[in-house]
């Protein structure tokens, strides 16, 4: 199994945009035989808090006609995405910073809302309660997002439910210290292969620089997408997909 980190500089508030982005990388991880492609926070719209409390247009909806791109990807290429938005809830007016994953056919195999929320995304977002998993080719993945992985307990209770992929999106800026004290850490603590897609650019979350990676159960980097440039880091892990 193939799995994909990617990061890109999302253009504030501009979906359309951001989506042609994420089809582009799609198409370009698929090339490289990727099962499965993680995106950052907030990819669809920036991580701009102050926008997307502002303007409802900007939440999210599974079915979302402007997320085609991104199914139709997945179905052309048979391969999967976790794909990071502000999401519509049915029981609350405020929406919650949601992972959807689309399966390789192009339908909602599972969604997963932030648990712990951080500064500002308290007066904007509600925060989830479930846990998330999804599983894939035979394997089994945990979800999490950004500030989550701060709290270790996520990730034991990953291990403790047979997960064998913790999967991150995440909006690090260049001063976060999670790459060094908290990805690396939950992968050697747990036993996991930790899968970050962290965003580029500048945006409500700071000067984040990518750094996208795929860290091994022993905590050691398997492959990195470097810093400040778009791009992908494809690593293979001894699954069968």
């Amino acid at each position: 199994m193939r799995i994909a980190a990617a990061q890109f500089a999302s253009v504030p508030r501009d979906v359309g945009a951001n989506v042609h982005a994420m089809h582009g990388l799609l198409d370009a991880a698929s090339g490289r035989g990727a099962d499965l492609v993680v995106f950052s926070e907030l990819a669809v719209t920036g991580y701009e808090l102050a926008l997307i409390a502002k303007d409802p247009a900007l939440w999210v909806a599974p079915d979302d006609p402007r997320l085609d791109p991104i199914r139709e990807a997945c179905r052309a290429h048979r391969t999967a995405a976790v794909v990071n938005c502000a999401a519509a809830r049915t029981d609350s007016e405020r929406p919650a910073i949601t992972s959807l994953v689309i399966d390789s056919r192009g339908e909602l195999l599972t969604r997963y809302e932030k648990r712990h929320l951080h500064g500002p995304e308290l007066d904007v977002f509600g925060a989830g309660t479930a846990e998330g998993r999804f599983t894939l080719g035979g394997v089994r993945f945990a979800l999490a997002i950004c500030y989550d992985n701060r709290f270790p307990e996520l990730a034991e209770r990953a291990k403790d439910d047979n997960c064998q992929v913790y999967v991150a999106s995440s909006a690090l800026d260049v001063e976060n210290d999670s790459f060094e004290a908290v990805y690396p850490v939950r992968a050697r603590d747990n036993g996991l292969y930790v899968v970050l897609g962290n965003a580029v650019g500048f945006s409500g979350a700071g000067d984040c620089r990518g750094g996208s990676a795929v860290w091994g159960p022993d905590g050691s980097v398997i492959v990195d997408a470097g810093e400040a440039a778009p791009g992908l880091a494809v690593a293979e892990l001894p699954f069968r997909s």
